[in-house]
């Protein structure tokens, strides 16, 4: 029995112009930058999860994250976020190495993929069938530990404008989540920013997007200077998680630490 190594990418925002930017970042040469910066942790991973926002209310985009994860040789695990459109993400990325929703093992570990994207929304839902999917994925884990994937935020992030547009029924997730014991992690995007926290036993995490970053703990709508970053995470098979965000730029791992906030 092995560790697990996974490495997570979220909200890439991707247009189907290469050169389109959001809030004066150009997402795709930015996500380029990301993945180069991660080459060694990808070469390393048994999968790469990318959490939502694959796209920035542009299904055009769908091309050009084809056209740049399907060259790295991995599985790629993908949930929709608020500016994707699940239909044409599924229509485009519907054949390997991608795997949009469901489950997949690896190992001793089951890593469970969330759709909680709500039409016409910028905050979360999960469906009754969507709920279903995690109840019975957890019942059958045949004692595997569990990472739960999800984009939008099931805990308040103690930003005002923020916690407006996370996950609605969040109770009803922690609901089916109290029922097992299996559970080690649940993983989120969204917040472009990074968090960790614990709930009843289950590590909550967050990650900062490929592009721009919000200011932590605003009341109103701010950006942070920060660069782009990613997730990696070390499963063992014990159930252990190892896990660090790292950011492009090396000098903003200090000033993140003293920034970054835990519900622990």
């Amino acid at each position: 029995m092995r560790d697990i190594r996974l490495v997570q990418f979220t909200d890439t925002h991707l247009f189907g112009d290469g050169s389109g930017s959001l809030r004066g970042i150009a997402t795709q040469p930015s996500l380029q930058q990301t993945l180069a910066h991660a080459r060694s942790a990808i070469a390393a991973a048994d999968a790469i999860l990318v959490t939502g926002d694959l796209v920035q209310d542009d299904p055009s985009g769908y091309a050009q994250f084809r056209g740049i994860f399907s060259h790295l040789g991995k599985p790629v695990l993908c949930i929709p976020g608020n500016h994707d459109d699940p239909a044409a993400m599924r229509r485009s990325l519907r054949a390997a190495p991608f795997q949009i929703g469901g489950f997949r093992d690896f190992g001793e570990w089951r890593v469970v993929l969330l759709d909680t994207s709500l039409a016409g929304a910028a905050a979360g839902l999960l469906a009754p069938s969507e709920l279903k999917l995690l109840d019975q994925s957890l019942a059958g884990a045949a004692g595997k530990h569990v990472l739960v994937c999800l984009h939008h935020h099931p805990v308040p992030m103690r930003s005002r404008w923020l916690d407006t547009v996370g996950l609605t029924n969040a109770a009803d997730f922690f609901a089916v989540l109290d029922r097992y014991d299996n559970v080690r992690a649940a993983l989120w995007g969204h917040v472009h920013q990074e968090y960790d926290g614990a709930r009843n036993g289950v590590r909550l995490l967050s990650t900062p997007s490929t592009c721009t970053q919000f200011l932590p703990l605003a009341d109103d709508f701010a950006t942070d200077q920060l660069p782009p970053a990613y997730r990696q995470l070390q499963l063992s098979a014990a159930g252990q998680i190892q896990t660090e965000v790292t950011w492009t730029d090396r000098k903003s791992a200090a000033e993140s630490s003293h920034r970054s906030h835990s519900a622990a």
